[in-house]
């Protein structure tokens, strides 16, 4: 069975500048988030090998979730001058390594995964992503399963029951509930895990609850129904979408050649002499060194 590796690199691109020291090469530039991403990179072909592969960012700008609700994530600041210096140089990198980078316009980094799980899924592929955005966990099947290399943790079907207590097809009403401070979500009130996790072991959908709703007591049932009006849009947002008209096929995502000469001179460039080294011994600098 064929096997898609796709790699949620808007998640790990902050994840690993906020993670990772102040790196700076001979030119006092940053480095720091290119060299936690590339060193993922490095790392995933060889632990999963695959038969197609893409690395896939958020575009810039607006989406279609800033049109269904204008407060979408417009909690967050601007990214810092430092992990913006990084983006380009990082996604020459990585196109130099092989992989193949893909950047829709007016979706999000999560949408377009979910369309190629889908895609791959209907083909009976294996997909396994590469992500920490607990939000993906909705997109878990018998075909796609998540692994966090930061975390050391995999997320199969069986493992999103352990972690949240919950099926992967309950956890978009999970996150409804719940909502989500990091894109400015709204939940309900005095909901957390905890009750959401309840309200759904015992009726089983967001819908069922809605239909229950007066049964819940205290103030927390209270506060259900005062949100009841805002569920259908929390939900529309919370959604990944898997029906995107993507402008690539499989045979796009195949991985493609080293180009050694550039990615030497970018990996000068860098500062990242070992990878270099590893590179000019004909070695590969997806090697672990």
């Amino acid at each position: 069975m064929k096997t898609l590796l796709l790699v949620d690199g808007s998640s790990y691109l902050y994840r690993a500048f906020h993670g990772l020291p102040d790196l700076r090469n001979s030119r006092q530039e940053p480095t720091g988030a290119i060299y936690g991403v590339l060193n993922m990179l490095r790392k995933l072909h060889k632990e999963f090998p695959s038969d197609y592969s893409a690395c896939v960012f958020d575009a810039k700008g607006k989406t279609f979730r800033n049109d269904l609700y204008p407060e979408y994530k417009a909690n967050r600041s601007a990214m810092p001058d430092d992990l913006r210096a990084q983006i380009q140089p990082l996604h020459d990198a990585i196109t130099a390594m092989g992989w193949p980078i893909i950047i829709q316009e007016g979706v999000e980094a999560d949408d377009v995964i979910g369309t190629l799980c889908k895609e791959a899924t209907q083909h009976q592929f294996n997909v396994v992503v590469s992500t920490g955005d607990k939000d993906l966990a909705q997109l878990v099947n018998g075909h796609v399963t998540l692994i966090n290399t930061m975390a050391n943790e995999k997320l199969d079907i069986e493992g999103v029951k352990n972690k949240f207590g919950l099926m992967p097809s309950q956890i978009i009403d999970y996150l409804t509930l719940i909502g989500d401070t990091s894109d400015n979500v709204p939940g309900v009130e005095k909901v957390g895990p905890k009750t959401a996790l309840k309200w759904l072991n015992e009726y089983q959908t967001l819908d069922n609850l809605v239909a229950n709703a007066d049964k819940i007591t205290g103030k927390v049932g209270e506060n259900l129904r005062e949100h009841l009006p805002k569920l259908e849009l929390a939900k529309k947002l919370t959604v990944i979408r898997c029906d995107l008209d993507l402008p690539y096929n499989m045979a796009d995502l195949t991985r493609r050649p080293f180009h050694d000469e550039q990615l030497k001179e970018m990996l000068s460039e860098l500062g990242f002499l070992s990878w270099l080294n590893a590179l000019n011994k004909n070695s590969t600098v997806t090697d672990e060194k």
